[in-house]
């Protein structure tokens, strides 16, 4: 299972891009226009959805735990404007160290986008992420999804991984499905708003063509949102706000 435990960490830009569209639709609807964001980015990685925030002008904390991934994202910020760059604080560290790093109620937005999948303790590290939000808060986890393990490699014919994963057991507490996590969400005061489906059709590159392109992302973004495509995605999105 260790190449399905991989792609999380490693999006391609057409899934950057529909998890970019997604989370600029949640923000909308839970914050005033206008509003410069408190958000931290834990397992921060290359950077690219901090480093958009950043340019639409909101503050950003990257939690990462990777010292080459924390100097591959001061590359990328060394070619910002200094505006831009002053938005930007790193913080050596992983999921599970956000309340050796930060008090209660410190960000408006809370983005980990991968990093649970690895927790020793998904739990508890939930509960981490969502007490350091604000009061409504936006909490945006990108996860396995475990009810659709086998769909992506049986399609492209990888039989041994699909194999795989129709026999990956499930350990407790472990299980990432909807359901666990709807459970989870409401148990820590955070309940699900919104969920969508990331990677539904198998493609992580864009057409070169911008037409092209924009068709296939408008494609992907129904269907993300659209029952019963979702369910079958590689990843889910789900967003809870904190207090409901």
């Amino acid at each position: 299972m260790s190449g399905q435990l991989g792609r999380i960490g490693q999006l391609g830009p057409l899934e950057q891009q529909l998890l970019a569209r997604q989370l600029d639709e949640q923000t909308a609807a839970v914050f005033e226009a206008d509003r410069t964001l408190r958000v931290l980015d834990v397992g921060l990685g290359r950077g690219v959805q901090a480093l958009r925030l950043a340019r639409a002008g909101h503050r950003v904390t990257g939690l990462e735990s990777d010292p080459d991934l924390r100097d591959l994202v001061e590359k990328e910020l060394a070619d910002e404007p200094e505006e831009i760059r002053k938005r930007v604080r790193l913080v050596p560290g992983g999921s599970q160290d956000t309340g050796a790093h930060f008090l209660p109620g410190t960000f408006d937005v809370v983005l980990c986008h991968g990093e649970l999948i690895q927790a020793r303790d998904p739990g508890t590290t939930l509960a981490g992420l969502a007490r350091v939000l604000d009061g409504g808060g936006l909490l945006s986890l990108l996860i396995r999804n475990d009810d659709a393990l086998a769909m992506h490699p049986g399609r492209t014919g990888d039989w041994d991984a699909a194999q795989a994963a129709l026999d990956f057991p499930e350990r407790a507490g472990r299980a990432f499905r909807l359901e666990t996590f709807t459970r989870g969400l409401a148990g820590i005061g955070t309940p699900l708003r919104q969920w969508y489906g990331v990677g539904i059709f198998g493609h992580d590159r864009l057409p070169e063509e911008d037409d092209e392109a924009e068709r296939m992302l408008a494609l992907e973004e129904r269907a993300a949102r659209t029952d019963p495509y979702r369910s079958v995605a590689a990843m889910l999105h789900v967003c809870g706000v904190r207090g409901g």
